[in-house]
């Protein structure tokens, strides 16, 4: 995601929402000011957290969601916030 995603809680903010519908995998920082989301689970769940990035934290203006589909999953146990990359 890019736009304003770092600073205003929107790391903690996706994990609260993975934790929700029970999303697994990963949300973090990236040094380029982009945040990296990796969401596993069914693909209503997965669709449902692509469409949230859009969105975000209520003080987030994400500008851009990229989806890259990957072909198996990685076998995470719970969603966390991983350091900055």
């Amino acid at each position: 995601m890019s736009g304003k995603v770092q600073g205003v809680f929107y790391r903690d903010a996706t994990k609260k929402e993975a934790d929700k519908r029970g999303a697994r995998g990963f949300v973090r920082n990236l040094l380029d000011g982009r945040v990296e989301a990796v969401f596993e689970g069914d693909v209503s769940t997965v669709d449902a957290m692509v469409a949230w990035c859009g969105v975000g934290s209520p003080l987030s203006r994400p500008t851009f969601v990229e989806r890259i589909d990957g072909e198996a999953e990685e076998g995470f146990g719970a969603f966390e916030i991983r350091s900055t990359a």
